[in-house]
């Protein structure tokens, strides 16, 4: 599979010919964000920000969306859904946290999260993660240091922090290295990761540099 971030919390997800995207940003938002076809769309937060359906039909393609918790099941990718909050844009929401499995690698994805203390209900049925894309950036969503704190407890294999900004040089990105012994780690445009790739790793963490 191939992931890349699109900005903010917008992630794209290619596996073959299943194009899966987390949290697109809408043309109502303030930010620029990628335009694709996807198969799937996974919304967290309704906010211009993270709502963006429309960014991701495109090409012929209009995606499977799906927009809060709950069990789905669309292109053998069985998706499920936890309810969460958030203060994101300056007003308590709902967010909701995702996983699914695609070629065999387990997937989180907490979204805008806010709250650091989640549910044991919803601990256990995260199970074992082998990629976690975690908020880092504040304003509502987890701090850099409560975000590490948190993603080292889910013991994931590959941490991918999300909601830093535009750029990949804003203060809570670097705080969030600071806090994860990482001082210096540069970004990449995209990662490559098949299942075999997961193996022997431990909080390993990778910064994905937004596309715009």
């Amino acid at each position: 599979m191939v992931i890349t971030n699109e900005g903010i919390g917008f992630i794209k997800i290619t596996q073959g010919d299943l194009t899966v995207a987390l949290s697109p940003i809408s043309k109502d938002s303030k930010h620029k964000g990628a335009q694709f076809g996807a198969d799937v769309c996974l919304i967290s937060v309704n906010h211009p920000d993270m709502n963006g359906v429309d960014a991701v039909t495109r090409g012929g393609k209009e995606p499977f969306v799906v927009r809060g918790p709950g069990e789905y099941e669309i292109n053998d990718l069985f998706i499920e859904g936890f309810s969460s909050k958030t203060t994101y844009g300056g007003e308590e929401r709902f967010n909701t946290l995702y996983t699914f499995e695609l070629d065999g690698i387990e997937i989180a994805y907490f979204g805008a999260l806010g709250e650091s203390d989640i549910s044991p209900e919803i601990k256990e049925a995260l199970g074992e993660i082998d990629v976690l894309f975690i908020p880092i950036g504040g304003d509502g969503t987890l701090t850099a240091q409560e975000a590490y704190k948190l993603a080292v407890k889910r013991e994931s294999a590959i941490i991918i922090p999300i909601m830093f900004g535009a750029t990949g040089e804003k203060e809570a990105l670097k705080l969030f290295l600071n806090e994860s012994g990482n001082e210096g780690l540069k970004p990449v445009d995209k990662l490559t990761l098949k299942k075999k790739d997961i193996a022997g790793k431990q909080g390993e963490v990778i910064v994905l540099k937004p596309s715009l």
